[in-house]
């Protein structure tokens, strides 16, 4: 889903890293995107495979980090050697990263690490608990002011996401106006993750790609839920209505 909606919103050419054995899999799934097959062991991607990652992220505009990257079946520790040793490789890199879902609960466990000079992190409230190792029930109780410090902690931009979804740098923050209860369903953050990544690499900044994003995906939201209801919507619809929620703000700005 991350990656055809980072096709859906105007990045002209998509790699998606997964493990060789997923690799046709995907590539029916997302057949527009390039797969990058990594060695995997026991279901989960190698340590050393953040070598051929950091060698694709080199050449990128942009990348996002996280989005179905746990193993169900196990591989924890490989699992953290490859993020961190390619947390670090990224550190030395001009490349805009979005960080989401395990890439998340991975720096709230490893931290402190090495980050990408520009990043953007899209935690929900518990995830964002865990950054800043406080309750969920205290970000709950002051979402813009929690939202504000983990980007200044984190040096980043952090999308809360939510009712009224935050968007903060630390210095400037913006609050959603769009997005109904059909975006609640599994895969939404990572059709989002895909928008910013999309943004970002249409050269945005970081703040602005993550506004943007956030304002098409919920809008999308609205569109969908209006033909399908907000029961019916998936994250998979997404894709179909994304394009309709830009064509849609750009009549409204002519």
């Amino acid at each position: 889903i991350s990656s055809a909606l980072a096709l859906a919103v105007g990045a002209g050419y998509v790699t998606l890293a997964c493990p060789a054995f997923l690799a046709q899999t995907v590539s029916a799934v997302v057949p527009e995107a390039v797969i990058l097959p990594l060695g995997s062991r026991g279901g989960c991607i190698r340590g050393m495979a953040y070598r051929k990652v950091s060698i694709a992220a080199s050449r990128a505009r942009a990348m996002s980090l996280g989005c179905g990257l746990s193993s169900p079946s196990g591989g924890t520790r490989s699992l953290r050697r490859f993020f961190t040793r390619l947390m670090i490789s990224l550190s030395g890199s001009p490349v805009p990263v979005v960080l989401d879902a395990d890439g998340i609960n991975l720096l709230a466990e490893l931290q402190p690490l090495a980050l990408p000079r520009a990043l953007v992190m899209t935690p929900h409230e518990k995830e964002l608990a865990r950054l800043l190792k406080v309750s969920p029930e205290a970000v709950h109780a002051d979402r813009a002011g929690h939202a504000e410090r983990a980007a200044q902690k984190y040096s980043a931009v952090v999308v809360l996401k939510g009712k009224g979804t935050v968007i903060t740098d630390g210095e400037r923050g913006f609050v959603n106006p769009t997005g109904n209860s059909a975006l609640a369903k599994a895969g939404s953050g990572d059709a989002l993750t895909g928008m910013i990544a999309g943004f970002l690499a249409q050269r945005l900044s970081p703040l602005d790609a993550a506004c943007v994003a956030v304002y098409l995906h919920g809008l999308a939201g609205e569109l969908a839920a209006k033909e399908l209801t907000e029961y019916g919507v998936l994250a998979s619809d997404l894709r179909m209505f994304v394009p309709r929620a830009i064509r849609e703000t750009l009549d409204r700005l002519r």
